[in-house]
């Protein structure tokens, strides 16, 4: 994305649109920096597309072509573990490496 540095003016202003943008995703006006607002989770949503710009602050003209993210949440096993048949029992000798 473009940054002030690019025309030393300190006018530019970055928004968010898509998926989720304000919501589960915002961006820093002034650095473009994209930020999560919660934990994701791939059972609710495994994908999310976000569009990216930056904007003369003053005429609100895109100063480059909109960036797009596509963010791809990976699934963890946030299930706790399930024993079917019990009780269980195990012997372990008092010198044993563990």
């Amino acid at each position: 994305l473009h940054t002030d540095m690019d025309r030393g003016d300190g006018r530019t202003r970055y928004v968010l649109r898509g998926e989720g943008a304000g919501s589960v995703f915002v961006i820093d006006e002034k650095t473009g920096n994209i930020h999560v607002t919660k934990p994701l989770d791939r059972e609710e949503k495994d994908e999310y597309r976000l569009i990216a710009t930056a904007t003369d602050s003053q005429t609100e003209r895109a100063l480059e072509p909109s960036s797009q993210f596509i963010i791809r949440v990976q699934d963890i096993n946030d299930n706790p573990p399930v024993f079917e048949e019990g009780p269980y029992s195990a012997t372990v000798p008092e010198m044993a490496n563990i």
